[in-house]
């Protein structure tokens, strides 16, 4: 009762007043914090990691607010604001007018418009705000997830989850100890296709699986470096930055993270995640291999970049192995069409940039990602069982809002979406060290034969910009 007559009091303020006691709410979020503060890029300011009370729910209606409004970001704000009971509050983005489109549409589709702010802790004040959907550059992706778990507030959070080991385990640890709900966007994991391959192969019938094959050849042209300008006009440079080194803007790093170390594993961390996350559901989720081997360099057009032009690894799985090719000079390979992923054809295998190939004593199976579904084949090419697909955003959406309902565990948990996201991390992590077999103790998460990766496994954030050790 008192929550409630506080929450109608406050409707009865003036703007002015409102104003005034938001910005007490947040300095007082600050000093809980120690005076600690931390930016967000991609729609967010600087805010305490202090924690706050479980947000007071109501089923029938779900409030939420999107943090980060790129494309991916506006697919899902687009895509749940079609859900009953679902609108967004808050449109979030540190680049002035960036998300101008999702708030048109979110605007004709809601009873209320939304508000666009540039600082997450505006959300994180709003008892009504029952979720983020977080779709930042990647390097902002942990520390958005713990923030919001400290705060009551569940999380859906972009594919990679999280840019090392270390930061994937502070979600997980911050996940459980606040009782968050926290999606990833592995949307595969809702898709009714991957759910019955992994029950073809537990069932026996392509026998024990001796060699897995992931796909990860696309298309690409040579990276070319860019030099520094001043930021664009209404945009933060250093928040956008975060716990990443202070450079000068450059229009490269912004616009095209994925070649930095800093920000993303490349093209790994960007789609082969989607391809190991999903071989991993298939497979029963097996738990981290015991050791990786990652070689590559910029072959194709010997360029500068940071992340190479091609990876080659192989995992150690102890009585299966499994390797993955990932690289972006391949043109004649290609991704999975729309009428492949919505509708019933299916893929030329041979030249699929995404396929993933499962060996077993019995048979072999084909698999797709994003809805293209599998196939199993025999010695003469007969196809002798499969599944076609559809994309699975319409089912991961409405899993994420319905689990938020009754407070059942997604589909793609973080604690599954983390065992993923560490073979990129493995395999980039092999890579940076010389290209050199590490042996991984799992249980533990640390490597047993070099500190130099281990070195690796937590990044050095700016002092402004850390996720605690204790969440």
């Amino acid at each position: 009762m008192k929550m409630k007559n506080s929450r109608n009091e406050e409707e009865n303020m003036t703007k002015s007043q409102r104003r005034s006691q938001q910005k007490m709410n947040r300095r007082k979020f600050v000093v809980l914090a120690g005076q600690s503060s931390i930016g967000i890029a991609a729609g967010v300011g600087v805010f305490g990691s202090s924690a706050t009370a479980a947000n007071p729910r109501r089923p029938d209606k779900i409030v939420l607010a999107l943090i980060g409004a790129g494309g991916r970001g506006a697919a899902h704000a687009s895509g749940m604001s079609q859900l009953e009971g679902v609108e967004f509050k808050y449109v979030c983005d540190i680049w002035k007018d960036r998300g101008s489109g999702i708030m048109a549409e979110l605007s004709q589709r809601q009873p209320r418009a939304p508000e666009r702010i540039t600082d997450m802790r505006q959300a994180f004040d709003d008892e009504e705000v029952n979720a983020v959907v977080i779709a930042t550059p990647e390097h902002w992706h942990a520390i958005a997830t713990v923030r919001a778990c400290q705060a009551g507030k569940d999380v859906y959070v972009e594919k990679n989850p999280s840019n090392s080991v270390w930061e994937g385990r502070q979600m997980i640890s911050a996940a459980r100890k606040y009782n968050r709900i926290v999606q990833v966007g592995f949307q595969n994991r809702s898709g009714p296709y991957a759910a019955s391959a992994r029950d073809y192969i537990a069932s026996g019938k392509l026998g024990q699986i001796v060699h897995v094959k992931v796909y990860n050849m696309l298309s690409g042209s040579k990276w070319e470096p860019r030099p520094d300008t001043p930021a664009p006009e209404g945009f933060d440079w250093d928040t956008w930055l975060g716990p990443a080194p202070a450079v000068p803007y450059n229009p490269g790093r912004h616009l095209d993270w994925h070649p930095w170390w800093d920000y993303k594993g490349g093209t790994l961390a960007d789609d082969a995640s989607h391809q190991l996350d999903l071989t991993r559901m298939v497979l029963g989720d097996p738990p981290h291999p015991k050791s990786v081997l990652c070689i590559g360099g910029n072959y194709a057009y010997q360029s500068q970049r940071e992340v190479p032009e091609f990876q080659c690894i192989t995992y150690d799985y102890g009585d299966f192995s499994m390797t993955c090719e990932s690289g972006n000079a391949t043109n004649y390979m290609q991704k999975f069409s729309g009428d492949v992923r919505y509708g019933d054809k299916w893929p030329h295998w041979p030249t699929a940039a995404t396929r993933v190939e499962i060996y077993g004593t019995k048979a072999l199976m084909y698999l797709g990602r994003h809805g293209c579904g599998w196939q199993v084949v025999t010695a003469d090419g007969q196809v002798v069982a499969q599944d076609k697909g559809h994309f699975p955003d319409k089912w991961h959406q409405p899993n994420f809002i319905e689990s938020l309902r009754t407070r059942q565990q997604p589909n793609s948990d973080i604690e599954q979406a983390h065992h993923s996201a560490c073979l990129v991390h493995l395999a980039n992590t092999s890579y940076r060290v010389g290209k050199q077999q590490l042996m991984f103790d799992g249980t533990n998460e640390r490597f047993t034969n070099s500190e130099a990766a281990n070195s690796l496994l937590k990044p050095a954030y700016r002092d402004n910009y850390r996720i605690p050790d204790q969440v």
